[in-house]
């Protein structure tokens, strides 16, 4: 979700196969760089795979640009990525947040062969996504200061993780 020069990104801690609960602290949001966060909702194996290939190949830019990837430019990779494996996919649902020029929050989406889905406002995945929709159009203001955006954002993942029995064992919430 995005608020006045920032943004938050999300998720729940649960691990699981099917109705079963594997772990209660998986880690789904990612840290690229100081500006830009991934988070990977799918298949636990995957996410963490494609994490990796990710990591590597920002890396590989740094080394060659001397800079930071602009989260345009590394929503375009991960598209790229994603869609290399269109025929054996990633079971992974990208979702990308970061600040551009002059701390312009972006944020965007794919699904799982790297079709872009780009907003202004809020993008969501998982298994709680409908609920995460409604609750997320319902709380949204634009122009949020840091405090408010955290509230919102945890009000709106705690209020959806409810009503899905696939999702929760808490939540994560980042505000940059």
């Amino acid at each position: 979700m995005v608020g006045k020069n920032c943004f938050a990104i999300a998720s729940d801690r649960r691990l699981g196969v099917q109705l079963q609960t594997i772990a209660t602290d998986f880690q789904r949001v990612f840290k690229i760089h100081d500006k830009l966060y991934i988070g990977l909702s799918g298949l636990g194996t995957d996410a963490q795979t494609l994490y990796q290939r990710l990591v590597f190949r920002h890396k590989l830019y740094q080394l060659r640009e001397e800079r930071d990837m602009k989260p345009e430019t590394f929503a375009s990779l991960v598209s790229a990525i994603l869609y290399e494996k269109r025929f054996g996919p990633y079971f992974c649902q990208p979702v990308i947040a970061g600040l551009g020029e002059d701390n312009k929050p972006f944020i965007c989406t794919m699904d799982c062969i790297g079709a872009k889905e780009l907003a202004k406002d809020f993008v969501v995945s998982g298994t709680a996504s409908e609920s995460l929709y409604g609750a997320c159009e319902s709380m949204y203001k634009p122009n949020m200061e840091p405090e408010e955006l955290f509230e919102t954002v945890s009000q709106a993942l705690m209020s959806s993780v409810d009503r899905d029995c696939l999702s929760g064992w808490g939540g994560y919430v980042l505000i940059v």
